[in-house]
């Protein structure tokens, strides 16, 4: 089953090269793109695609703005930023807001496939040193706006995947683990977040576990 991307990008020239990266390679289908922000919120829930290669400086409206209103009303909907510099703040901002990775414009298209096929299965494409900040912040968050009764909704089921988020696992090796297919694994960690009030793996560990 080929993966559904979506492209929002305001650099012709970037998008269409993401364009053709997408329509070329196995495994994946382009869904459409957008030029801007405001674009992406009337048409991406229209295309609906799985992930979506959202560029952080948008024109108007920011891409980490974007990802933070459609991630709200679309949860299962994956978002990975695109950005020229590996900026720590703003990537940090942006995987605060819901996103689930990120990749650099200077990407190979090799790597970033790669980067697609992985958030896909579950994974979170990032760098270490992002990823730390990210949970650090998010353990130094108050846990206040989360109560035991939401806590006490998940299932024995959403616990034993939410433990094995908490490893790294993929979606593949979580359902290995299970004895349950990826896409199983896949629903469940999708309600999850819905039952957290989350946008991605770290969101949910860390509010989980930090309570």
């Amino acid at each position: 089953m080929n993966i559904s991307v979506a492209i929002v990008e305001d650099n012709n020239d970037i998008r269409q090269a993401l364009e053709q990266i997408i329509t070329m390679a196995e495994g994946c289908s382009l869904a459409g793109s957008c030029i801007n922000g405001e674009e992406a919120l009337v048409k991406i829930p229209i295309l609906n695609p799985e992930i979506v290669l959202m560029d952080i400086n948008l024109g108007g409206m920011n891409g980490i703005e974007c990802v933070k209103i459609l991630k709200e009303k679309y949860p299962q909907i994956l978002f990975m930023m695109c950005t020229v510099y590996e900026e720590d703040e703003k990537i940090f901002e942006a995987l605060s807001a819901g996103a689930s990775g990120y990749v650099l414009k200077k990407t190979t298209p090799d790597k970033l496939l790669n980067a697609i096929k992985e958030l896909s299965e579950g994974g979170a494409p990032m760098s270490s040193q992002i990823a730390s900040k990210v949970v650090a912040a998010f353990k130094n968050k108050p846990t206040v706006a989360v109560t035991n009764d939401s806590l006490d909704t998940l299932s024995k089921r959403e616990v034993e995947i939410l433990i094995a988020l908490s490893k790294g696992l993929l979606y593949k090796e979580i359902g290995e683990e299970l004895f349950i297919s990826s896409q199983t694994v896949r629903k469940h960690v999708y309600h999850i977040y819905e039952k957290l009030h989350v946008g991605n793996r770290i969101q949910a560990v860390n509010k989980y576990f930090g309570r």
